[in-house]
């Protein structure tokens, strides 16, 4: 996947793709480890977007040793995966100018010889 974010477009699809997908199997399987206090999908899923955002405004709060696993793991996920995720993607835009200038040595070679070409022509010309 992180081979895609090679640009800002890529790089947008790997976040949003990580990002929806940790939330909705986070509200599922709260729906499930936690039914008393989660029980419709729409309140699992309300409370994995409040955990994976950190926003967590402590209204809908697991209960049992289960859901506070999930709610713990969910939150490490959502501040360190999202981190790791997101350092990656602009470490290959910050090492992009690095590989263009080692392309581009070959081409300042070359320009080095034409100009060392010249002034020997310049030189063979003047009387």
């Amino acid at each position: 996947m992180l081979a895609r974010a090679t640009t800002p477009r890529g790089a947008g699809v790997v976040l949003a793709t990580a990002s929806t997908s940790m939330t909705v199997a986070a509200g599922l399987l709260m729906t499930v480890l936690d039914h008393e206090n989660f029980p419709t999908l729409g309140s699992g899923l309300w409370w994995a977007v409040q955990t994976v955002t950190t926003v967590g405004y402590g209204d809908d709060v697991p209960t049992n040793l289960s859901g506070q696993l999930l709610a713990a793991f969910l939150m490490l996920l959502g501040i360190g995966f999202l981190t790791v995720i997101t350092a990656a993607i602009t470490s290959t835009f910050v090492s992009r100018p690095r590989q263009t200038s080692a392309a581009d040595q070959p081409a300042a070679e070359q320009l080095q010889q034409m100009n060392e070409r010249l002034e020997r022509i310049e030189a063979a010309l003047t009387p």
